[in-house]
């Protein structure tokens, strides 16, 4: 069974690229609005939890189509990227507001899952290719997850928050690492940089990018953890 075929070759800030950057801060900004509309009314639990069912409904199959009908190579079909594992906690954080599932979607569709738009790690078809469909599909419904239930319905992110995404993402990475020493692969780049020209080109040789990227990261969000800490103090003693 072979994926949707298109004539052209997808090519970064081409015309389809374009439109998908245009879509996404159009949904981003109606999503705010939704979940602001929404927020401390009995209809926000129900919004969120449709946009979870629609984000699920997009999700398996995709997940399920790649792991049956993909490429048939460890290195490329199972879940294991760290977007991959960003989509599953947005689900999750969308229907149950569970604090760690909002800290990973927030911390991981913010700053990595975006990075997809700026760089994004796609050398095949273009639109309306499956290989497209499923890339850009997949982390805009991370980001509008991040950001609907940051700025519509009103989840915040505190330092425990911060502590859960930096230690999972520290696990996450450990354990990709001696996975892809195993099994041959490469997930989340520990062992080698896209075959695409990325941010992770600025950081230096290998291994020195990956603490390079995790020392930037860190940083990162710390700066995207802190106004809505002083915020909260700022509140709490008004």
């Amino acid at each position: 069974m072979e994926p949707l075929l298109a004539v052209r070759q997808f090519v970064a800030f081409g015309l389809s690229h374009r439109v998908v950057i245009a879509v996404l801060v159009v949904v981003a900004a109606a999503l705010v609005a939704l979940g602001r509309r929404c927020r401390g009314r009995p209809v926000q639990r129900w919004c969120s939890r449709t946009f979870a069912l629609v984000f699920a409904g997009f999700l398996l199959p995709l997940e399920l189509y790649w792991l049956l009908f993909g490429p048939g190579e460890i290195k490329y079909s199972l879940p294991l990227q760290l977007c991959d594992l960003a989509a599953m906690a947005a689900v999750w954080a969308l229907w149950s507001y569970s604090d760690t599932a909002f800290a990973l979607t927030y911390f991981w569709g913010l700053t990595l899952t975006s990075q997809a738009f700026s760089s994004p790690e796609l050398t095949g078809p273009d639109f309306p290719s499956l290989q497209f469909v499923s890339f850009f599909g997949i982390h805009s419904l991370v980001l509008w997850a991040a950001i609907y239930l940051t700025w519509g319905v009103g989840l915040r992110p505190d330092w425990h928050s911060y502590r859960i995404a930096l230690l999972a993402t520290i696990g996450w990475g450990v354990v990709m690492f001696v996975f892809n020493q195993l099994a041959g692969t490469n997930y989340g780049f520990l062992n080698t940089k896209p075959v695409v020209k990325s941010l992770l080109d600025l950081l230096g040789p290998w291994p020195w990018y990956l603490l390079s990227a995790l020392a930037i990261g860190a940083a990162a969000w710390a700066l995207i953890t802190w106004p809505w800490v002083r915020q909260r103090a700022r509140a709490a003693h008004l």
